[in-house]
């Protein structure tokens, strides 16, 4: 009746950076393992690679503890940051202007699996 579980997932949500730079770090882990993203991840200049290894660790630390799965053989199948609500801040500009800044946040979710004989 029911199969073995072999992924895990992890997600974080209201991260303030912008959709498009998490999407730029996470391009660079997507079907690399739990431990080879990390390292990547590690040295990456990257503003929005801490939030990033940040979920992929959860994501592996889910699989660990609630499914007693093996860190090592753990692959990073699914990884996508969302759009998540805007705040709208205001700058203000010469003759009683103002011009909008918007901050945009990040919904950041990270799936990883588990890959028997992976590398």
């Amino acid at each position: 009746m029911s199969e073995a579980i072999t992924s895990a997932r992890a997600t974080a949500r209201f991260i303030r950076v912008s959709p498009m730079k998490a999407r730029r770090v996470i391009d660079l882990v997507r079907g690399k393992s739990v431990e080879e993203a990390l390292a990547i991840l590690k040295y990456a200049p990257q503003g929005a690679s801490e939030p990033v290894a940040k979920v992929v660790a959860s994501a592996a630390a889910n699989a660990e503890n609630n499914f007693g799965l093996d860190r090592r053989s753990l692959v990073i199948s699914e990884a996508f940051a969302d759009e998540g609500p805007t705040m709208r801040r205001f700058q203000p500009r010469a003759q009683g202007r103002a011009f909008q800044i918007r901050k945009r946040t990040s919904h950041i979710t990270v799936v990883v699996e588990s890959q028997e004989g992976a590398k």
